[in-house]
């Protein structure tokens, strides 16, 4: 018998939530993310818990134990207790009733089997009693052991419920699957043969997977594989993935944690910000990281002009599309040019100067200062 052991699973906080659900004798069992990931031994963010208690009955059985209710999302039977300032997401036990590519008409259930047949992926269906004691309905352990991301039943029938699914897959490849053994090749089929319904879905959807796919410790193999099946021209028309195992090695020579915006840069693409709905940060961002990593402009004045970190990311992409070793030297003349400060003020150049020649007095010193290596001090400007 598994059995899960965590720090979490033991938190007052969650055994009071547990304690409070079960108390009239209602199934209460944790699900998803947190069961996964405990068994894999990587950091749980998120607990969820599946009940066969309606959402009316877990705000009864909360309320009557002094348990915070939030009603993030009871019409379709979830509700999220609040327990010393901590989330648990409590759903209803569901199957679906009918589905359109995007979303489900569900009903509930009082059926732990059917609640799991609902779900994307076997290790995504594995569920764990409060006492740690793992329910497997679906056998989704052997695949979780094997790190294999298999759909529940058939993959085609699962993509045509939510077509999100297949980004998911690729994302949840990416994160937990096993890059030597591969993918499976009935997914691949599934996910090619059903493009079309990828237009279903909204750019927010698809900009919120690809983010958390491209954060992903290296995403290469399987953005790779979204190309071969057709997928990554639907999401990003035009990208070409050929440089993103080369940033991701980049990444680890100079020692920088992911970044989805430095990944998409060198994705490319046609017009990604508005495909994957970026905010107006995210898309000027994602505009600097290109026009940096494609310019002739030196580490140091990318720092002066762009900050340590972003032109840090310039420089990781342009290593990446260029295929060009990453130089410890950069990090060096990167925080020069960002500690540089330009000593000339506009005023130190009036009444002389006045209006456009004002501005172009200032551009014209400022290049001749970065061109120094910032050395030339105001009065040395002041007399060129």
């Amino acid at each position: 018998m598994t059995r899960l052991t965590a720090d979490w699973i033991a938190n007052p906080a969650t055994r009071a939530v547990c304690n409070a659900l079960g108390g009239e004798g209602a199934q209460v069992l944790f699900v998803g993310g947190c069961v996964r990931n405990t068994l894999l031994d990587v950091d749980v963010s998120d607990i969820d818990i599946a009940t066969d208690a309606t959402p009316d009955q877990v705000v009864a059985l909360a309320k009557a134990a002094g348990i915070r209710t939030v009603p993030t999302g009871i019409d379709h039977g979830t509700v999220t207790l609040l327990q010393d300032g901590l989330p648990h997401e409590v759903t209803t036990f569901r199957r679906d009733v009918s589905t359109d590519g995007r979303r489900a008409i569900v009903a509930f259930s009082t059926d732990v089997a059917e609640d799991a047949s609902r779900r994307d992926f076997t290790m995504n269906a594995i569920y764990a009693r409060p006492d740690g004691t793992v329910v497997d309905p679906l056998d989704g352990l052997p695949d979780l052991r094997a790190r294999r991301v298999r759909f529940i039943g058939t993959a085609e029938d699962r993509i045509r419920e939510d077509y999100l699914r297949s980004l998911r897959y690729f994302r949840f490849h990416a994160w937990y699957g096993d890059q030597e053994s591969g993918f499976d090749p009935d997914a691949l089929a599934a996910i090619a043969a059903n493009l079309d319904g990828l237009d279903l879905l909204s750019r927010e959807r698809i900009g919120s997977e690809m983010r958390k796919l491209l954060s992903a410790p290296d995403p290469a193999p399987s953005v790779a594989a979204m190309r071969t099946t057709g997928a990554l021209a639907r999401f990003i028309p035009g990208a070409d993935d050929r440089s993103l195992a080369p940033l991701v090695h980049v990444e680890s020579v100079a020692g920088v944690l992911p970044n989805p915006m430095r990944r998409l840069a060198v994705l490319g693409g046609t017009d990604a910000s508005d495909a994957l709905r970026l905010s107006r940060a995210e898309a000027a961002s994602l505009d600097r990281l290109r026009n940096a990593a494609v310019a002739t402009t030196g580490a140091a004045e990318l720092g002066y002009r762009l900050g340590a970190s972003e032109a840090g990311d310039a420089l990781l992409v342009r290593s990446a599309l260029l295929e060009q070793p990453w130089s410890a030297a950069f990090e060096e003349q990167v925080s020069r040019g960002a500690a540089a400060q330009f000593p000339i003020k506009a005023k130190d150049l009036m009444p002389r100067f006045q209006g456009p020649e004002l501005g172009a007095e200032l551009a014209r010193l400022e290049t001749l200062w970065i061109r120094s290596g910032f050395c030339l001090d105001r009065d040395a400007l002041l007399a060129l």
